[in-house]
Order: structure tokens, then C-alpha cells, then sequence
């Protein structure tokens, strides 16, 4: 699974396009792919807000953290976790039932777990560049946030 450059196939690694086999991704634990995961969530959270003309500097800062904390995360799969097709479903439990050894001071156990599995689900469809359905799964997510 390690991606290094090979000289007799010219592979240079990508880190921004990994190029990993459908059994390499699925070797990958949970929250390996919650953490990569969480990376492009705050990645995306980051360029919506400054994409949509939202606030400066502290402001900014402040609103990204709004996004992706746990308590959004979680409320956010919970309202979309319908729209999921069943592969996508079980990355998502996967995810949420992964054993943590501690949860942030301030995000409830069940909250948590819940971005943990959206995170998890969020880092393999990257893995998978399903970036149609990242983009197509944080719209309705954006949509959701902005009509409450």
C-alpha cells in the first residue's frame, strides 16, 4: 500500500490524487479514513465560506469551526443518511462504530461518533475520487444549514 516512486514504472506518488486499488482503500481503518476525511470536510468548509463571500480573517476561522464541528457533522448525516446508497451507508457505520479512546471536551459520545463516520465516509469516497458525490453530498449539507 505505500506509495513511493518507482523507477520502473516512472510512478511518481500524488499525495493530491492518490492512486490506491479498491482492496488498498478498504485495508485502511476507519479512522485513517475519518482523517483524511476531516482534512477535505474543513477543506471544503473552508473554500464554501470564502467562495460565498463569507466574512474575513476571525470571522472566517470562526465559521469554519461552526461547519465542521461534531454537533454540525453529526446533524448533517443524520439528515442525509437516506440519500446514502448502501455501500455508502456501511462506510458510514463503519465509521461510527469505530472505538474511540476519547471524545473531544464539548461534543457529546453519539454526536462524535456520528462525525466520525461521516469524516470515514467523506475520506474513502476521496480515496475512490468520487468527487462529483463529496461536492454533491456537501451541497445538501450546505442547503440543509443554510435553511435552519
Amino acid at each position: 500500500m505505500r506509495m513511493t516512486e518507482n523507477t520502473t514504472t516512472n510512478y511518481k506518488a500524488d499525495y493530491m490524487e492518490p492512486a490506491l486499488a479498491d482492496d488498498n482503500i478498504n485495508e485502511i481503518s476507519s479512522l485513517g479514513l475519518a482523517h483524511i476525511g476531516d482534512a477535505v470536510y474543513e477543506l471544503m468548509a473552508r473554500t464554501w465560506l470564502v467562495t460565498h463571500g463569507k466574512l474575513t480573517s476571525r470571522g472566517l476561522h470562526n465559521a469554519t469551526v461552526e461547519i465542521v464541528r461534531a454537533q454540525a457533522q453529526a446533524q448533517a448525516v443524520r439528515g442525509l443518511f437516506e440519500k446514502l446508497s448502501e455501500e455508502e451507508q456501511t462506510v458510514y457505520r463503519r465509521g461510527r462504530n469505530t472505538r474511540t479512546h476519547s471524545v473531544p471536551r464539548g461534543a457529546q459520545s453519539d454526536d462524535y461518533h456520528a462525525a466520525t463516520g461521516l469524516e470515514a465516509l467523506i475520506g474513502w469516497l476521496y480515496l475512490k475520487h468520487r468527487r462529483d458525490r463529496i461536492n454533491e453530498l456537501f451541497e445538501m449539507i450546505m442547503e440543509a444549514a443554510d435553511a435552519s
